[in-house]
């Protein structure tokens, strides 16, 4: 373990060093620069060479940042304009539907809440920022699954777990509800991953109208439905909120 972390170490060390100063950095000035044998630092960097975190050039044999760190830094920025853009919003659709307002987006084979509002009463309820929820069994990963490719693929590669016995573990059964997502613009989960528990999502666009997030509401299905059927105020409000998040991110009117 000790020897993993030490590796992670003078990565990072290698990374900040050419993220400041010159641009680009030769491996003697690189080994110096942080206290490693030559061959040390170069079996670094042809590591994060391979991944895509730094590049060579072909004419010094200079290194410098690559591609791949500017893609996780702009995922980084899009999650961060995400959740600020959808503050105002999911606030406004916990007050209006009474339940607690959620923000999701893609991570590791799940939804990571990125937001979560409290259902605005009295009772006591757990901040549930930085959780992970299942794809296959939520409102919100039915959304991104259904307006996601790579979500979908992840959900059907996954093991879909049986959470209780409405939870659809069928992957053509998954599929035939992930068409019924996309032909009505919502999805919901009733009794599918808690017991007695109810949630409605739509997707968040962004400016090139691709599925980037979503936002739900959660609560009690004795709430959340009237005889049987989900409110449709609530799914109203869910869609509204949807759309208001989306125009913030320049989808523009739809």
């Amino acid at each position: 373990m000790a020897r993993t972390i030490q590796s992670l170490e003078r990565a990072a060390a290698v990374l900040r060093l050419l993220a400041g100063g010159e641009r680009r950095l030769g491996l003697s000035d690189i080994a110096s620069a942080i206290g490693l044998a030559k061959g040390t630092t170069h079996g670094l960097l042809r590591t994060l060479a391979q991944e895509g975190f730094v590049e060579q050039d072909a004419g010094s044999g200079k290194y410098q940042l690559g591609a791949e760190l500017l893609r996780l830094g702009s995922s980084y920025l899009d999650m961060h304009e995400l959740r600020s853009r959808a503050l105002v919003w999911t606030d406004d659709l916990a007050r209006a539907s009474g339940e607690s307002a959620y923000l999701g987006v893609r991570h590791e084979r799940g939804v990571l809440l990125l937001h979560h509002v409290f259902r605005p009463d009295d009772s006591r309820q757990v901040p549930e920022v930085g959780a992970l929820q299942p794809l296959h069994s939520t409102a919100l990963g039915k959304v991104l699954a259904a307006y996601d490719t790579a979500a979908r693929t992840e959900a059907m590669e996954g093991s879909f777990e049986a959470f209780t016995e409405l939870t659809v573990v069928d992957p053509g059964g998954f599929d035939a509800e992930l068409e019924r997502v996309r032909a009505h613009g919502w999805a919901s989960d009733v009794g599918e991953t808690w017991d007695g528990v109810a949630s409605i999502a739509a997707p968040v666009l962004d400016r090139r109208r691709r599925a980037v997030g979503a936002v739900g509401i959660m609560g009690a299905v004795e709430r959340m439905q009237a005889d049987g059927v989900l409110r449709p105020w609530l799914i109203a409000a869910v869609r509204d909120c949807a759309r208001s998040v989306s125009r913030d991110l320049g989808a523009g009117r739809f």
